[in-house]
């Protein structure tokens, strides 16, 4: 994989969308990768700043992002960034890999951090079964705070689930779930999106829905009616068919959309116009 040379664009979409997910502190180098993913390294070695970024993404039909934290430094950043830029909102949050980082010191800065109103969510929150950075009481601790925070800010609240299904929609029972909550990189079957259709929440899908092993995740996005859709490219990771394995970036959101209009049997046009309308429901209006 070469360090510089990003995937070429996709054909421009014919109504504008925008991408629910990404990780701009990465993109752009100023937050070094802690596991030292070459993806991500290919993604800082491109130099390409977040008005690149947006300008890219603008040429084919994406118009604003929502940039995620996963600690306390990233959440800053983001929202720091939000503020600058009018296309770009920020969500704030410890990641559940970096749940044994969330103090109560932590967790009133990204309240007060929650609170501002460039930020538009908390997350991504959640659990991780798949890794172990954290042990599961940290993260299940963790993630319960970052439920109460959502419920006392009103802003929507963006879930990581890795393997974790079953406890996820536990715990949002449990501790009551905020208005508005979003299952980020959705990875669940038909079943798991059933179990959110019936309780009113968003499905963002992202890359993976295109892999030709994923046929769970098709299956998924077949339930999910479109207003309760979302779409999303995690980038720098998670990059959709053909482009695996190179940096992921904001204006590669056509691929992915557009295999979910195939899968659901919508224009593309109409699929998109719906993403764009659930994104002014879950994040407010631009």
């Amino acid at each position: 994989m070469s360090a510089t040379k990003l995937p070429a664009a996709p054909e421009p979409l014919p109504v504008e969308v925008f991408d629910s997910h990404c990780h701009l502190d990465i993109m752009v180098g100023d937050r070094r990768a802690s596991s030292g993913d070459p993806v991500a390294q290919a993604a800082q070695a491109a130099r390409v700043g977040v008005e690149g970024i947006l300008d890219e993404a603008r040429a084919v039909g994406v118009s604003r992002l929502v940039t995620i934290g996963y600690d306390l430094p990233s959440s800053r950043w983001n929202a720091e960034t939000a503020a600058l830029h009018a296309d770009v909102y920020a969500g704030v949050a410890v990641h559940p890999n970096e749940a044994h980082s969330a103090t109560p010191e932590t967790l009133a800065e990204i309240e007060e951090l929650a609170r501002l109103p460039h930020v538009r969510a908390v997350g991504e929150t959640g659990l991780d079964y798949y890794r172990d950075w954290s042990s599961k009481e940290d993260q299940h601790a963790s993630f319960r705070a970052h439920i109460e925070i959502a419920r006392r800010t009103g802003k929507a609240l963006v879930i990581h689930d890795r393997e974790a299904h079953d406890d996820v929609l536990r715990v949002l029972a449990e501790q009551g779930a905020p208005e508005i909550v979003v299952f980020h990189s959705f990875s669940g079957d038909a079943e798991m999106a059933k179990r959110c259709v019936a309780a009113g929440y968003f499905m963002s899908f992202s890359g993976p829905v295109t892999y030709k092993n994923a046929g769970y995740l098709r299956e998924a996005a077949r339930v999910a009616p479109p207003e309760l859709v979302l779409v999303e490219t995690d980038a720098p990771y998670l990059p959709p068919t053909p482009h695996r394995g190179k940096p992921n970036a904001p204006y590669l959101i056509p691929l992915t959309l557009r295999c979910l209009a195939e899968v659901k049997g919508m224009d593309v046009a109409d699929l998109a116009a719906a993403v764009n309308a659930n994104g002014e429901t879950v994040f407010g209006a631009w």
